[in-house]
């Protein structure tokens, strides 16, 4: 098998597992183009019409309801530029929030919590709005 990013496993001698995430937070990860699914879109500036300003307390995340809950559950495992970059449909990060938990070993808050952290990444970080 050929993967364009890093590997991070292998299964047997012959199947490496490959790691999306992996490879677009590697130093020197390259995106190979805009048709691949996995390039990360910048999130809107601040200065756009509606969008809310970064809050510094919490890493320049928008300044939005469930902006600490998230600043706090994500970076237990990673900085707020990894969320900043994303603009993933809203159905992507219900599938990456059940990747982070089964596979990375996210630790998994409350459902009330959950609710407000996905809501907010939805509302803030999602390519559909």
């Amino acid at each position: 098998m050929l993967f364009a990013g890093p590997v991070t496993a292998q299964t047997d001698a012959t199947q490496a597992v490959f790691d999306p995430m992996k490879a677009l937070t590697e130093k020197g990860a390259v995106v190979s183009s805009g048709k691949d699914p996995m390039t990360a879109l910048r999130m809107a500036e601040p200065t756009e019409e509606g969008a809310p300003a970064p809050n510094p307390e919490f890493g320049g995340l928008p300044d939005a309801p469930g902006a600490e809950e998230t600043f706090y559950q994500c970076t237990a495992c990673h900085s707020t530029e990894i969320i900043k970059q994303q603009r993933l449909t809203d159905g992507r990060w219900d599938e990456l929030w059940k990747w982070m938990v089964d596979k990375q070993g996210m630790v998994e808050p409350d459902p009330e919590t959950k609710v407000v952290i996905l809501n907010y990444l939805k509302a803030n970080q999602s390519s559909e709005r």
